[in-house]
């Protein structure tokens, strides 16, 4: 009796069934691991295919021979090697021979084997099949001793654990299965990338997985496709996890009166007649409208899908929702785990994943010439044997008639000459034929050949150089026979299902009012109109609400929108309302997420963030900063610090520059200063910043101008009561940063104060706008060029209780783009 008071009985052991399941649970899934579910990374298989392979070899299934019944096949592998179902046999089979599964395909089937439609395949008994060249080249050299055996499920038959693999098949036909705990989705590639890639490792061992990537640029599938964007490559191919956006090939043709979407190819894994179903769903919940109708064309030269849209609908917008709401875009996670030399799951990188291609080919090669020499050195040695007998050819006849019987001939013979038992052997079965002259040089000939050949061997097998010279050429061998041009196209990054090729690339004005309302509006909404008129009316505003910002971008610019206390949010133009110029347009808040009390100071637009361009921020109380504009690259909804202010101060501006320019900083009293920006050091994006201005007692910075060398622009003073003027750059010199700086503008009660300052040019045209919601666009030119020192002339008139606060310069070439005054 134990401590348990259990009374044992006869035969029965106790055990613990905690212990007991976890052990049983960690042998059974390391069982699916190894046994079922993962590839080996040498030569990318699974048992279940390497056996479907092993079986083909064993009956001598191969391309060049006539084709034989799947099911005798199917019999073979499950009756000798694979201890599982037939359906399991044969569904591997099927998808080994469908040139949409594989990109290269290991079988040659014969007969119905499925469709992209997901028709199944016929019963085994109706198909037949036989190895691909390609899928002999992954057994090629197995029969001399090149890779381990172990035996079958009954210990009856010796199997590979592993095939020579001439080819990096792990990566050539990709691989996926889910395990416990565990799973792999390796994508399949191009055969010429990847014999490149590895031939590339092999000769610079020490290369960097960034020079393999410029060898093998990213997957390649057998449906072609397009592959949206590197990130996920990159991604996967430094870290093994990654995840790619693929997208299906599609064209618009324009018929008559309406518009067709044509689909060539889709992305890889995607069922076309459910694809077809799915969008003919969407039409009749009209989560996508616009479809008139949906046709296969699909045929033997290739696949065609028209979608006949309605007449007047956009195919460019009824494509975009296809791709947002049905599987002509899909995301394919990689995961690129496989089992290792040594049976356990691992996730490879892309130079790991080839470095275990090649350690293993070198030990194939190794061991096969291990083989052939051993081969040729036996061979040799009966070559000698029997050259030594043709020249004593009489006394050796004579020894051989002097014996009794066989036995005694061979070892008179092995006493007399000196022969070993093989020779002699030989030499007794050597047929009289060969005592012909011709056939003694012949074995000659065969002697000086073998020789050479073990010669070469021996002299590969001291030097591993010599071996891996073998494998590139192998390599090339491949790449030649078997190589074809890459499918799947590599195209640039996707923008959260937002394709904006599909949005006109047009100027628009962007107004912000007070109380933080935005809109976007045509350029065309604005008339030319003579310098000193009333102008057209704007914005509707309530009376406490007024324009205080107004600016140009293209639909497709990236918006930074800097805020008052120092942050910076994201926004695209054409995410921006649409409206005319009486519309009030939208809260701001309902398209940047603003933080309680936060104002909109400077909005920038930016195509590209360049590391050589700089973001360059003045407060108020005249403190500057310069941060790299890449630092602000990524975008995030709730915003960043770009520049940390004091409880008292507050952005007042913020400008892009080249890193080579002059900064012009123009105050509220008509101050200004310039001076060089490398003046200002480049800092982080959370830095204080350093000072640029020292500003009088009440003053404040109200504008700032980046100035390019040898700049031809002018400088644009305007005030409060809507008097402005051009003055020539030159007339301001260079000064050090920090200091008082020099008049730039008289202010008097008439003229008012000043509230901005613009660079522009006698090409541009200006739009102003009140604090009212009056604006007015005239031509640069028609404002006087004055000196600093003067108050210019009037720009638009006023009634009392007006005053002007923003104002844009619009240029005429609408590839560029425009600048606010702040």
């Amino acid at each position: 009796m134990d401590s348990n008071n259990n009374v044992p009985v006869k035969g029965v052991t106790n055990v613990d069934i905690n212990k007991e399941m976890r052990e049983a649970y960690l042998q059974y899934s390391m069982s699916v691991i190894v046994g079922r579910a993962l590839p080996d990374v040498r030569d990318g298989l699974k048992p279940v295919h390497r056996r479907v392979l092993f079986a083909q070899h064993e009956l001598s299934n191969t391309h060049d021979k006539p084709y034989k019944k799947s099911a005798r096949v199917v019999g073979d592998v499950i009756g000798k090697y694979h201890p599982h179902g037939d359906n399991a046999a044969y569904d591997t089979m099927v998808r080994m021979a469908q040139d949409f599964s594989l990109r290269y395909p290991l079988i040659d089937g014969q007969g119905n084997f499925g469709s992209i439609d997901g028709d199944s395949a016929a019963a085994s008994r109706y198909t037949e099949v036989r190895m691909t060249r390609l899928a002999e080249e992954l057994l090629a050299d197995i029969e001399k001793e090149t890779v381990a055996h172990g035996p079958n499920y009954d210990d009856s038959l010796e199997i590979p654990l592993v095939l020579p693999s001439k080819f990096p098949n792990l990566l050539v036909n990709g691989s996926s299965g889910i395990a416990v705990g565990m799973a792999t989705n390796i994508p399949p590639h191009n055969l010429g990338e990847v014999c490149d890639g590895a031939i590339h490792l092999i000769n610079n061992p020490e290369c960097s997985i960034d020079e393999l990537i410029e060898r093998i640029p990213g997957p390649d599938f057998p449906t072609a496709g397009l592959i949206a964007g590197r990130a996920g490559i990159l991604q996967a191919y430094k870290k093994g996890r990654g995840i790619i956006t693929l997208k299906a090939r599609t064209e618009i043709e324009t018929k008559k009166d309406h518009e067709e979407i044509i689909v060539t190819e889709l992305p890889y894994q995607v069922n076309k007649a459910k694809l077809i179903e799915s969008i003919a769903d969407l039409v009749k919940e009209k989560t996508v409208e616009g479809i008139s109708d949906i046709r296969d064309e699909s045929s033997r030269e290739g696949m065609r899908v028209v979608i006949i849209l309605k007449r007047g609908e956009n195919a460019s917008v009824v494509l975009n929702r296809l791709f947002k709401f049905t599987q002509l875009q899909v995301s394919f996670g990689i995961i690129m785990l496989a089992i290792d030399k040594s049976n356990q799951p691992v996730t490879f990188d892309l130079k790991s994943m080839l470095e275990a291609f090649v350690d293993h080919r070198r030990d194939v090669v190794t061991k096969r010439c291990i083989y052939e020499l051993k081969k040729a050195q036996e061979r040799a040695h009966i070559l000698e044997g029997l050259k030594k007998a043709l020249d004593n050819i009489d006394a050796v006849i004579a020894t051989i008639k002097a014996s009794k019987e066989a036995n005694q001939a061979r070892e008179a013979l092995m006493d007399k000459f000196q022969f070993s038992e093989r020779q002699a052997v030989a030499i007794l079965e050597m047929r009289l034929q060969r005592l012909t002259g011709l056939e003694i040089q012949k074995i000659i000939d065969e002697l000086d050949e073998i020789m050479k050949q073990v010669n070469w061997l021996k002299f590969v097998l001291a030097d591993v150089k010599e071996i891996y010279k073998i494998i590139v050429g192998e390599l090339e061998d491949i790449k030649k026979k078997y190589a074809d041009k890459r499918r799947s196209e590599i195209t640039g990054d996707m923008d959260d299902l937002e394709d904006e090729d599909l949005i006109a690339d047009e100027p628009m004005v962007v107004t912000i009012t007070n109380t933080g309302y935005i809109k976007r509006i045509n350029t065309e909404e604005y008339r030319v109109q003579k310098r000193g008129g009333k102008g057209l009316k704007g914005m509707e505003t309530r009376e406490e609400d007024y324009v205080t910002d107004l600016f140009t971008a293209s639909t497709k610019t990236q918006l930074l929108v800097f805020t008052d206390k120092g942050k910076v949010y994201w926004c695209k133009v054409h995410k921006l309302p649409l409206g005319n110029r009486t519309s009030k347009g939208k809260a701001i808040a309902n398209v940047v997420q603003l933080a309680a009390g936060e104002k909109v100071k400077a909005i920038l637009p930016v195509n590209e963030f360049s590391e050589n361009k700089y973001v360059v921020m003045l407060t108020e109380k005249g403190i500057i900063k310069k941060t790299s504009l890449d630092a602000f690259a990524n975008p995030r909804q709730a915003g960043i610090i770009a520049l940390t202010t004091d409880l008292e101060d507050q952005l007042v501006a913020a400008k892009i520059s080249d890193g080579q320019s002059d900064i012009f900083i123009a105050t509220k009293e008509g101050m200004s200063i310039r001076f060089n920006e490398d003046d200002v050091r480049g800092m982080g994006r959370s830095a204080r910043g350093v000072k640029g201005i020292t500003l009088a007692k009440d003053d404040i910075v109200v504008g700032m101008q980046v100035i390019e060398k040898d700049t031809k622009d002018t400088l644009l003073m305007v005030t409060s009561k809507g008097y402005g003027k051009r003055s020539e750059v030159i007339e301001y010199r260079v000064q050090s940063r920090g200091g008082v700086g020099i008049i730039t503008q008289k202010t008097t009660d008439k003229v008012g104060n000043v509230v901005g300052t613009l660079k522009v040019n006698a090409a541009q045209e200006l739009i102003l706008s009140t604090d009212q919601g009056q604006v007015i666009r005239m031509k640069i030119s028609d404002i006087s060029v004055l000196g600093r020192n003067t108050q210019g002339v009037r720009l638009i008139n006023l009634d009392e209780k007006q005053e002007f606060v923003s104002g844009l310069a619009v240029v005429d070439d609408e590839d560029k783009a425009g600048e606010e005054i702040h």
